[in-house]
């Protein structure tokens, strides 16, 4: 087996990838802190004005807005930890955080919605009264909080699943003070004291949705699982139809964090005199599809062909 070769296109693209990560990650902790701030003055608020006026879609808004500022705490010290520079026992430093981090926050989301469903469900056999004034105007106040909070959010939610965890708190809280806002025109005015449990089930099940699909992505990227947006087929044959290459075997593609994505594979390249050449275009090739923190192991002869050379050193 011919001298091994390693193209690792850090030294080539990585600059570029690492700045990019950089500046949104710089980006993601200026929303994180806004919407933090924003998020926890107007936890107090709700907090008070759903137990005055008894409402439980109020205090189910509350309870999302508690698990936020934990949430956005707690992204917000990720961000700053994946920062931080690698070690020689981790070499890709912290970033893997990022990723352990959106799974904490997804659980917690389904926690806090299984909870609010099985409130739900007993005041919908027992409707109690609310005080559909107060729950109006808090309701109308978290829109606006929390329309501001996701905006600061939205743009970062696209390149980090640290982020999108956020964001996804956000968000349930912006549905939350939708369905408050629903629910209390519904009591005031049709005396549908059931809207109260209702509109927090459907608010619910709505956050559900988005919280499974962060959970199982973060999963994925622990599993090391082939990205969703690259086809493994394409990633094969765009090496092996470069010049002088025979075969690829042993490919494998994954995630480090979001955003950054690694490959390693062997190719099988005959002639010496291509290894070098061969190895750039295959660099070239795979980082067309967005992989650019690339491992490939060159072979001059296949293992049947070493294998005489294995029997005759026994």
């Amino acid at each position: 087996m011919a001298g091994a070769g390693h193209s690792h296109s850090h030294s080539g693209h990585s600059h570029g990838d690492g700045h990019d990560h950089s500046h949104s990650a710089h980006a993601a902790s200026g929303g994180l802190k806004g919407a933090l701030i924003l998020t926890t003055i107007f936890l107090i608020a709700e907090v008070v004005g759903g137990l005055i006026s008894n409402s439980l879609t109020l205090l189910a808004d509350a309870g999302h807005m508690f698990t936020d500022v934990g949430a956005l705490a707690f992204s917000l010290f990720v961000v700053w930890l994946a920062k931080q520079p690698a070690t020689s026992q981790k070499t890709y430093g912290y970033l893997r955080w990022e990723i352990l981090a959106a799974l904490l926050n997804g659980g917690v989301l389904l926690a806090v919605s299984a909870g609010i469903v099985w409130e739900a469900i007993g005041r919908l056999r027992s409707p109690q009264p609310v005080e559909t004034g107060l729950m109006f105007a808090i309701g109308l106040a978290g829109l606006v909080v929390n329309a501001i909070s996701a905006r600061l959010l939205h743009s970062g939610s696209g390149h980090s699943l640290n982020v999108r965890a956020a964001y996804l708190h956000v968000l349930s809280d912006l549905l939350g003070s939708a369905a408050a806002v629903v629910a209390a025109l519904f009591i005031r005015y049709k005396g549908w004291t059931i809207a109260d449990p209702i509109a927090s089930i459907v608010m619910t099940l709505l956050i559900v949705r988005s919280s499974w699909s962060l959970v199982r992505e973060s999963v994925d990227v622990l599993l090391e699982a082939t990205p969703a947006h690259i086809d493994l087929g394409k990633v094969h044959d765009a090496m092996q139809t470069v010049d002088g290459v025979a075969s690829v075997h042993d490919l494998h593609v994954w995630t480090l964090t979001s955003g950054v994505v690694a490959m390693s594979a062997h190719a099988l390249v005959p002639d010496p005199a291509l290894h070098q050449s061969s190895l750039e275009a295959m660099t070239r090739a795979v980082a067309a599809q967005g992989i650019h923190h690339v491992t490939i192991q060159l072979e001059g002869r296949t293992l049947e062909e070493c294998e005489p050379d294995h029997a005759h050193s026994h």
